[in-house]
């Protein structure tokens, strides 16, 4: 039989805030036809094995009409949402990849992707090396070993440059981000005070991950804008400032809703250096190799401990979504969509 399922997730309505599974999301239930699936020139169709849910999708689920904030391919109600995952080739008419290949790169909230020959994503998927599997889970390829991991490796040693018998502040410190910072900080030497949004996940960073100190951000009435602003209150000189993301600002509807930072001129009296940056700006890089190599050695080593929860189903994919943007999450979450 070559007919075979392939539910998806489509975006039903743009978000008014934090999105809600039943009013802005919808479960279709389609199938597909893979063998008699008539493929062009460098196309090809991925089995989806992993899914990584991850903040950034959110930007990119904004309603057009609001062009005030937008990130590459923006969805429109009624696609499939895009995400980054581990996907199988299972048909393919594209030189570089054969059936049976494990790859990285964004795929659909859907069972099987077809990556078609004008889709800019064609020329952006990255191999699975199948050798790791013999120490790693396939789970941890789908951001781990991959963007999740690296955001959190080239952010910290490329912008914050750490030196040993520093002190490092990270918020959101129970996200896969956080988590990582924190310890490959403490690896290099660090002091590490991280924050989070409940003692469930402050117990987490003290006692699993080890940091110096952890305080719940709630429970002293701070959000995410006023914790930067108090952050840079307590810059050093010379401190580096990395902004990998900005999730409070995600939901925001317009521009006047975003918290405007009222203690910006620390940057300058203090001669902070404040920079964002995204993951693809390090792919190809001799440090994109550095990364793969120590992170690989640390989780041998034990000296990394990655916290995800694996959910299964593509019908969880948006519950799991915003779940993580209401912050119910304690590290990664990863959707498994089928075996391998």
């Amino acid at each position: 039989m070559t007919v075979k399922s392939n539910k998806g997730v489509i975006l039903k309505a743009y978000p008014k805030g934090i999105p809600e599974v039943d009013e802005n999301f919808e479960l279709t239930h389609r199938t597909i036809d893979i063998e008699c699936l008539n493929l062009k020139e460098n196309e090809f169709v991925l089995r989806n094995l992993y899914l990584s849910i991850d903040p950034y999708v959110r930007v990119t689920l904004h309603d057009p009409a609001l062009n005030f904030m937008k990130h590459g391919k923006m969805i429109s109600t009624g696609q499939v949402i895009s995400g980054l995952g581990v996907s199988e080739v299972v048909k393919t008419n594209n030189p570089n990849y054969k059936v049976g290949d494990l790859v990285y790169g964004p795929i659909g909230w859907e069972e099987y992707s077809h990556i078609k020959s004008d889709d800019a994503s064609v020329f952006s998927f990255m191999f699975v090396n199948k050798e790791l599997l013999k120490d790693t889970p396939l789970s941890y390829h789908a951001s781990f070993l991959r963007f999740g991991g690296l955001t959190s490796y080239t952010s910290l040693i490329d912008i914050g440059k750490p030196k040993e018998g520093e002190t490092i502040y990270v918020s959101t410190a129970a996200g896969l981000t956080g988590q990582l910072v924190g310890q490959i900080a403490k690896i290099k030497g660090l002091r590490v005070v991280g924050s989070t949004g409940s003692d469930e996940k402050v117990d987490f960073l003290l006692n699993e991950l080890k940091f110096d100190a952890a305080f719940n951000y709630k429970k002293l009435i701070l959000t995410s804008g006023k914790t930067l602003e108090v952050a840079l209150e307590h810059c050093n000189r010379f401190a580096r400032v990395v902004a990998c993301g900005m999730i409070s600002q995600y939901n925001i509807k317009t521009p006047e809703e975003g918290y405007g930072i009222k203690t910006l001129a620390n940057i300058v009296v203090k001669s902070i250096v404040f920079q964002g940056f995204i993951a693809l700006d390090y792919i190809g890089k001799d440090i994109e190799k550095e990364f793969e190599k120590d992170i690989i050695e640390w989780v041998k080593s034990g000296k990394i401990i990655y916290k995800e929860t694996v959910i299964d189903g593509v019908e969880n994919i948006a519950k799991a979504f915003v779940d993580m943007l209401n912050g119910k999450n304690i590290g990664k979450y990863v959707i498994k969509i089928a075996d391998y």
